[in-house]
């Protein structure tokens, strides 16, 4: 049987992996949980969106992070990471 691992701890463990950690995260879920939002952002969440439940809400909201991430955030340059 396969143990059932949730979003909080997968984070948990990528943010603790110092091989992982520097890697942006996004939440992207469908429960707006406070308590799930608070321990996401503690543990280094770069982002954290609650989906729309309509499908063209949520290509619109996906095309949104895509814009977000690939053309308005300043990403740190590669050779700057190990300084």
């Amino acid at each position: 049987m396969i143990k059932k691992v949730d979003g909080i701890e997968i984070l948990r463990k990528v943010k603790t992996d110092s091989k992982l950690k520097s890697i942006p995260v996004v939440v992207l879920t469908s429960l707006k949980e406070e308590r799930d939002m608070v321990d996401a952002y503690n543990l280094g969440v770069n982002s954290y969106i609650t989906k729309p439940v309509d499908f063209d809400k949520f290509v619109e909201t996906i095309k949104q992070i895509k814009y977000y991430w690939l053309l308005i955030n300043e990403h740190l340059p590669i050779k700057a990471k190990s300084l």
